[in-house]
């Protein structure tokens, strides 16, 4: 029709928008709307925009395979089960990201061919895909061949025990300054007991002050 505006669909939610509401991705070049894009993490540029996924690769870099993930899900129930059926959206979650969109679209995208990084995923595992169902969105993994999976042993696992040094702090020695100056105290107060004469009863001797004023057979009055 004429005047109807040109329309796709956003490569992350799926969503059929107009061109003036889509953008391209700087790195990967693909469509999405702009509630699934964010500007340039690296550089910070508002005017380069990113997706979501291409961002998080900035941010956090695999440094696994982007299938590994589906490799070790399938292992796991390779000890239960020699059947899985998989909705697109739960090998979304296993695997962290969305599928391409071929995934969803082409049943050959989904074949056992060993040269596709994707098809490793589940090959490594033991497993290949017997039923791609697109429409209804799932994929039915059979379990070809056992894998055994690889377990950490525990001398890696547990590291032996290092006791930690701790420092005891040595008891600090006053300086010879301040014990002789102690030690002298202590003689005085020693020498002025010895020093002082010893009363008997309640008699209490004058104090200076009244010995200098008064004469030894007068009181001061009250």
């Amino acid at each position: 029709m004429v005047g109807m505006p040109f329309k796709d669909e956003c490569g992350l939610c799926g969503r059929v928008l107009s061109y003036s509401y889509l953008r391209r991705c700087q790195r990967c070049g693909r469509l999405y709307c702009r509630d699934c894009m964010v500007p340039d993490v690296s550089t910070g540029d508002p005017t380069k925009l990113l997706c979501l996924n291409c961002a998080r690769r900035t941010v956090a870099p695999r440094s696994v395979s982007r299938y590994g993930g589906l490799t070790g899900y399938l292992k796991f129930r390779g000890a239960f089960t020699n059947r899985v059926k998989l909705s697109f959206a739960r090998i979304d979650g296993i695997i962290g990201e969305n599928l391409p969109m071929s995934a969803y679209r082409s049943e050959e995208w989904w074949s056992n061919l060993p040269s596709s990084p994707h098809a490793k995923g589940w090959l490594e595992a033991g497993w290949e895909v017997r039923e791609v169902n697109p429409k209804e969105g799932y994929v039915v993994f059979k379990k070809v061949r056992e894998v055994p999976m690889k377990r950490k042993s525990l001398s890696s696992e547990i590291k032996p025990f290092t006791p930690v040094r701790v420092r005891i702090p040595k008891p600090k020695t006053p300086s010879k300054t301040k014990v002789s100056k102690l030690y002298a105290r202590i003689k005085n107060l020693e020498r002025q007991r010895t020093t002082m004469p010893k009363y008997h009863g309640s008699f209490k001797p004058r104090p200076k002050h009244e010995k200098s004023l008064f004469k030894p057979d007068e009181k001061p009055h009250r």
